[in-house]
């Protein structure tokens, strides 16, 4: 996660929403997000916030587009593929295609 988020901070397109729209700091959004995938990978973990809602509130700061989902999926695919291979890895990219498809749709 943290190889994931230095990048997204990073990126041209998609890092504005994490560092002046969300305003995130990484080492207290750490423990949130590791939850998280934590419980849609290995269905454990105390994440109960509403991803949804979340991105949501962000794209009434800023539009979510097309391609800043795409930009997000690339860059979380990659920082995966780096870390992990196998099985769960596959997971978690399957995951994030699904979270950000439906993403998609709900935010409008």
């Amino acid at each position: 996660m943290r190889t994931f988020y230095s990048n997204a901070f990073a990126d041209p397109l998609i890092g504005v929403f994490f560092t002046e729209i969300a305003k995130i700091k990484l080492e207290e959004h750490l423990p949130q997000i590791i939850d998280f995938w934590e419980q849609q990978v290995f269905r454990k973990g105390d994440y109960k916030k509403n991803v949804l809602q979340i991105h949501k509130d962000l794209n009434d700061k800023k539009n979510l587009q097309k391609a800043h989902y795409e930009t997000w999926l690339s860059l979380f695919n990659t920082a995966v593929g780096t870390h992990f291979k196998g099985e769960k890895a596959n997971l978690m990219k399957t995951r994030a295609l699904s979270i950000a498809t439906v993403m998609q749709l709900k935010i409008k």
